[in-house]
């Protein structure tokens, strides 16, 4: 692969005199206090059982490029999740290759030599003066415990399977041979049970999560008297984040008042008023790309009101109905579907829906008022998982080691005129992240309460 550098159009030029004078006179930086990545034991069962599904074949696994956030500013890079899974890390432009043979070698760019070429010093993406050190060949090697190559040496002729839609250049060198798709749904399926390394990650970021949760409810005073107190909320999480993990895992949903019927809301620019309910929707990322998924509706005043409990309190219902039919060997669908059952039984109950629950369930009418599903997988990918197949997730069976959401919500639109004029405007969702057990399933994130009582108790003791 023909490589350039990548300067900037206002780059003063460079005699041959700084050149030269650039070439000489650097200690030996090289590092003798590199030690192999913990999850790198991991990554080479992972290896081994891609290549044991694929015998015989190139597997060919991109990191993914570096994107333009604007002009020549570069967003933060993140290696597409198959990637980090089957090495634990991850460089733009890296490349996984499992060889017919089964062995594996990973492309790379490693630090580039001060006593020849320019990049280290000239180059804006890529130079070690510009973005930080890389490691070298030697100590990559040792880090992911595997052969490691540079990167211009990478040949890709002949056939393999490519995981395409990461890297325009390598899905260019290699024409498609019609078995991506299949490549790509098992890189998705692989990931459904979680090992042992990847749940106490997982449990890391949601330990972390709960602290940033903690903060949030103690910088309530000062967000409140705030124009953008919305905003000012998603810096304090987003500070825990990047304190105790590598980023938040998604985009904060910072949602008070009638923003919490907003599904996606990340604008986070609203203003905080004490009798309204606070939707938090956050998770920590961890260093090692795992993220937690939690949400918690918070009264701003500290206790509900009335008709935010009411509201509150059925969620909370229709969680824990859902909460209880995660076992293995029950369905995905089936925790969705209690919830909505308990869901559909309360919006009878209120009089906004008249006909017979089994009826609802069948119409699907409920759905005005809580439009999504209650969960989804969890771990490198917020929707973790995404690329398998419907067989074995949507319609599949519940196995020991999944982790998950459980995440029912009620979304009652300020116009809808459906509703009694009290309810217009209040949204809740409860989440919470589970690992499926032998016997059932934990709760990962038991450190934030959930029941309304609990969570006045609980914001109560934060705000004294």
């Amino acid at each position: 692969m023909t490589e350039q550098l990548n300067t900037g159009s206002h780059d003063l030029p460079v005699t041959e005199a700084l050149a030269a004078f650039m070439r000489t006179g650097w200690a030996d930086t090289r590092r003798a206090d590199v030690e192999p990545l913990p999850v790198a034991p991991w990554a080479a069962k992972r290896r081994a059982a891609l290549a044991a599904r694929f015998p015989g074949e190139r597997l060919v696994v991109p990191s993914g490029t570096l994107r333009t956030r604007s002009n020549d500013c570069d967003h933060r890079f993140r290696p597409h999740s198959a990637y980090a899974y089957l090495t634990g890390a991850g460089e733009p432009d890296d490349v996984l290759v499992v060889e017919p043979s089964g062995e594996a070698t990973l492309y790379l760019r490693p630090r580039s030599p001060r006593e020849e070429g320019e990049e280290f010093y000239r180059d804006r993406r890529y130079g070690e003066f510009w973005v930080g050190r890389r490691p070298d060949l030697a100590e990559a090697a040792l880090l992911f415990q595997m052969e490691c190559a540079h990167i211009r040496d990478l040949d890709l002729k002949g056939p393999a399977r490519v995981l395409r839609g990461v890297d325009a250049r390598i899905d260019a060198l290699v024409p498609s041979g019609g078995g991506d798709a299949e490549l790509e749904s098992f890189l998705s399926e692989m990931r459904l049970v979680k090992d042992e390394w990847e749940v106490g990650e997982l449990q890391a970021a949601v330990d972390a999560t709960a602290r940033g949760f903690e903060d949030v409810v103690r910088a309530l005073p000062a967000a409140l008297g705030h124009p953008r107190g919305e905003r000012y909320l998603e810096g304090v999480f987003g500070l825990r984040s990047r304190l105790e993990g590598n980023a938040v895992g998604y985009e904060s949903i910072v949602a008070s008042g009638a923003h919490a019927c907003v599904l996606h809301w990340i604008r986070n620019d609203g203003r905080l008023r004490d009798g309204d309910m606070l939707l938090l929707d956050a998770g920590v990322e961890t260093d090692t790309l795992y993220t937690a998924d939690v949400t918690r509706t918070l009264p701003l005043s500290g206790r509900f009101g009335t008709v935010q409990r009411q509201v509150y309190d059925l969620v909370y219902e229709a969680q824990q109905a859902a909460i209880a039919t995660l076992r293995p060997g029950a369905r995905f669908r089936d925790f969705h579907l209690a919830a909505m059952r308990v869901i559909s039984e309360g919006l009878r109950d209120w009089g906004l829906l008249k006909d017979p629950v089994d009826a609802l369930m069948e119409s699907g009418l409920y759905r005005r008022y809580t439009l999504c599903s209650s969960g989804h997988m969890l771990g490198l990918d917020v929707h973790d998982c995404a690329r398998a197949r419907a067989e074995t997730y949507l319609d599949g069976v519940l196995e020991e080691g999944q982790v998950l959401t459980v995440e029912p919500g009620l979304y009652l639109q300020p116009d809808d005129l459906t509703l009694p004029e009290e309810f217009r405007g209040l949204g809740v969702r409860i989440e919470d992240d589970l690992v499926i057990t032998a016997d059932g399933a934990r709760l990962m994130s038991d450190a934030l309460p959930r029941r309304a009582d609990d969570v006045e108790s609980w914001m109560a003791s934060l705000l004294r």
